[in-house]
């Protein structure tokens, strides 16, 4: 596929890395819907990106509200060929802490958005691009999935987060292999420390400290450079049922 045949669904398109995508869609030529929990950000990122963008407030944890998203972006787009999910939350939380056992509902609750959210908009995405006509290769979409580093490093306080993202990690080739007859690629992304908002909002010294653990380039990743390996993804039709790093060859320490 091409960048400017794109017509894109994007988790947590309303910022960090999420955003990055839709701009290098958008830039590129292509359309793109937002689907995001924030509607201010979301407003807002429209307003700037222009006509060949739209967002729909979504919570992919409720299956009914992501089917209904997909289907009304296909309606305005004219179609579907890559869904990106980025949506997701990284709360920490030690499995026996000061405040005693983590509760089970932390746990489900980090599982249910970043797991089964990413389930959820994968196979209404799937669905709808089975309908496409395939391109030359036989291709009618692909699916891109964010993990994380600590989908291996897994860190101290991160129990919850990184089964959740070991979970998008383990989907990826079954998934694949699965839509492989369809004509529907699917690569998952492990980014590590990048300069999303989270990210932001701590110190600038501390930022400073934690990209310097990164041992080349020593600081944190850039949004833009996640986006552009989401378009590699997008125009290598060879990348199929795999987990890329994406993380300066970083491996998180226990703490």
């Amino acid at each position: 596929m091409q960048m400017n045949d794109v017509r894109a669904v994007v988790t947590g398109g309303a910022s960090g890395l999420g955003l990055a995508v839709v701009e290098s869609v958008i830039a590129a030529g292509g359309r793109a819907t937002l689907l995001d929990v924030n509607e201010a950000a979301g407003a807002e990122a429209v307003r700037r990106l222009g006509e060949r963008a739209s967002f729909r407030h979504v919570d992919v944890t409720s299956e009914d509200a992501v089917n209904q998203a997909v289907l009304a972006a296909v309606e305005a787009m004219g179609g579907l060929n890559l869904a990106v999910n980025c949506a997701g939350v990284g709360w920490p939380k030690r499995m026996v802490g000061r405040d005693g056992p983590m509760p089970g509902e932390f746990f489900r609750k980090v599982i249910e958005i970043n797991l089964v959210g990413t389930l959820l908009v994968c196979k209404a995405a799937a669905a709808a691009m089975q309908k496409n006509a395939p391109n030359a290769e036989g291709e009618r979409g692909a699916l891109v999935m964010t993990a994380s580093v600590a989908a291996f490093d897994g860190q101290v306080g991160q129990v919850a987060y990184a089964a959740s993202k070991g979970g998008v990690v383990g989907m990826t080739l079954p998934m694949a292999r699965e839509l492989a007859s369809s004509g529907i690629r699917v690569v998952t992304i492990a980014p590590g420390l990048f300069l999303t908002p989270m990210m932001a909002a701590l110190p600038q010294e501390a930022q400073e400290s934690l990209g310097k653990q990164v041992p080349f380039p020593p600081r944190l990743g850039h949004p833009a450079e996640f986006a552009s390996l989401v378009r590699q993804v997008v125009e290598n039709p060879m990348l199929n049922g795999e987990t890329i790093r994406l993380d300066g060859s970083i491996r998180m320490a226990p703490r």
